[in-house]
């Protein structure tokens, strides 16, 4: 009976840390703070600057999908299976192994790296320059492992608010570091590239600066988990006494169980985020072929730095509207209540078009204001990426409703083959576009558009076949992508009216609320929405009394 009470304590402990929206969201919104980091580092050391420092971190992103986000989840699974039966030696030994285990993996890639550092600045992405940015990418990823064993093992016992605040201590100290560093190297820049009389050693010297600084914020909150560890480890110590097993479990076993566990979702999210590398690569090939070398950096820095930021930080905001409802369907899923699962997935379309189809389409409509606000200079490819790539808003929220409903109702096979097919496709596209037709950044964003179309089609359809699931497309998605686009005319119509006038702040604000108001108002027009959703809106009963004076309520 005091086991069960226990137990039942832990758990409730546990769940009530999980609803914590500051742990339900602490990833989502570190990853936003980190596009963001990119606004203000543009200014800091040109956009030539950021186009150097693209591969070094996107290497780095997908070194720790691997090596942190991956590992972590498999580890803290298996740490918390452990806790909750009492088995703390097991949860002990579970930890050591995996940090062994990826300080192992994360030291071999750090030297390969290293050692292909020439080549991969030189061949796979064609920037000669970046090799110095790409050399501190190896000490980055090897505190970064630390750190996801770290957030692994917290995890596992239920403290989940911990690795939360450790998120966003490395978000926040992330830009600052890389500010300052990336600041700090680029003025030292600016001396060897007076004294070599080549401008672009200053901005290699910039995006080397700001990696370092992504190398402080790492160790910074290396060195956060670890004080936490060490006060923590009293506890477990005292734990260690009330464990009930009567067999320990080998070292051996529990990394290749954290190995097995981890490589699945390690492949998926390395090949569903590559595109970035590839496009880089693809896309200065088809400058130097047309005789544009000596801009291709800056203008990729242009595309990384502004309008991979502008359409991914809205696509948050998009994706933010359905981040915990994977977590109830696919809890409903494991409870084989078939009717609220697919209940909940409807629902979750539903709220996922609502709010992302205003996002993308307001978005095309205030590009230039958007723009003008954010960067200075002549920004006019930057305004036509955005018009055209607005769309990403939606496909992007889409693919990471469907991959994560593939992957929590452990259709993970199909998930595998969607990423495949999807990333090859991709590859193709990106190959005839940019390398073939030498469309430029146009073809990167038109291969995009596709390879995010096919993913997000083909995990729906796998979702749909296998869950039993049939869409209610007029209600779930036409009526609430009309009433976005007629919105939307009022709010491209008010960019073009006040941007000169008034400027971009005031314009996106007036465009913004424009268009919300007749949104909404079209939405109670076509009956996507009634009375008990506008009453959680705020300002929800002016338009309740409007809906019932021009009655459609």
């Amino acid at each position: 009976m005091k086991l069960r009470k226990r137990e039942k304590s832990q758990s409730g402990s546990y769940n009530r840390t999980i609803r914590n929206p500051l742990v339900q969201y602490a990833g989502i919104l570190s990853y936003a703070i980190l596009l963001i980091m990119r606004v203000p580092l543009v200014r800091v050391i040109g956009d030539a600057g950021v186009g150097l420092f693209a591969p070094a971190f996107e290497i780095f992103f997908l070194v720790t999908l691997f090596t942190s986000y991956s590992m972590t989840g498999a580890m803290s699974s298996i740490i918390r299976y452990r806790v909750k039966r009492e088995q703390y030696r097991s949860a002990r030994a579970a930890f050591r192994a995996a940090f062994l285990l990826n300080s192992l993996i994360s030291a071999a890639l750090a030297v390969l790296i290293v050692i292909f550092s020439a080549f991969i600045a030189d061949i796979l992405v064609l920037e000669p320059l970046s090799r110095m940015a790409v050399l501190a990418v190896a000490p980055v990823i090897v505190f970064a492992a630390f750190i996801g064993t770290f957030r692994g093992y917290f995890n596992g016992f239920g403290l989940g608010m911990l690795t939360a605040h450790s998120q966003y201590i490395e978000s926040i100290g992330m830009i600052i570091c890389a500010l300052f560093c990336g600041n700090m190297s680029y003025t030292y820049g600016l001396k060897v590239s007076a004294l070599k009389q080549n401008e672009a050693y200053s901005y290699a010297y910039g995006a080397l600066g700001a990696m370092l600084g992504v190398m402080l914020s790492q160790l910074i909150t290396l060195i956060h988990l670890l004080v936490i560890y060490v006060v923590y480890s009293g506890t477990l110590r005292g734990k260690l006494g009330m464990d009930g097993s009567k067999r320990l479990e080998t070292q051996y076993s529990l990394q290749r169980m954290v190995l097995v566990n981890s490589l699945p979702i390690a492949i998926i999210t390395i090949f569903s985020n590559v595109f970035m590398l590839i496009d880089q690569r693809m896309f200065n090939y088809c400058m130097n072929k047309k005789d544009m070398g000596e801009i291709r950096t800056a203008l990729w820095g242009s595309y990384y730095g502004k309008f991979a930021v502008v359409v991914g930080v809205c696509t948050v905001f998009a994706v933010l509207s359905i981040y915990t409802m994977t977590s109830k369907i696919s809890n409903a899923y494991e409870r084989e209540e078939y009717r609220v699962m697919r209940e909940r997935i409807g629902k979750a379309v539903r709220r996922f078009s609502i709010t992302a189809f205003p996002i993308a389409i307001y978005l095309a409509a205030l590009a230039k204001a958007v723009v003008t606000c954010l960067y200075k200079g002549e920004n006019t490819s930057e305004i036509l990426w955005i018009q055209k790539g607005a769309v990403v808003v939606i496909l992007y929220g889409f693919c990471f409703f469907s991959g994560q409903l593939l992957y929590k109702t452990h259709m993970l096979r199909e998930l595998l083959l969607t990423t495949a097919v999807s990333v090859l496709m991709h590859i193709l596209l990106a190959y005839l576009f940019v390398q073939k037709a030498l469309l430029g950044a146009d073809g990167i964003v038109y291969a995009l558009i596709v390879f995010l179309a096919l993913y997000g089609g083909a995990n729906f359809f796998f979702v749909s076949r296998n869950l039993k699931y049939r869409q209610d497309w007029l209600g779930g998605v036409v009526f609430p992508a009309a009433a976005a686009g007629l919105s939307g005319v009022v709010v491209m119509i008010v960019s073009k009216l006040l941007l000169e006038p008034v400027g971009g702040a005031l314009t996106i604000l007036i465009g913004i609320l424009a268009g919300l108001f007749f949104y909404i108002t079209f939405l109670m027009i076509l009956k996507v929405i009634g009375e008990v959703e506008l009453s959680r809106i705020p300002l929800g009963f002016f338009f309740i009394m409007l809906g019932k004076n021009i009655g459609v309520l």
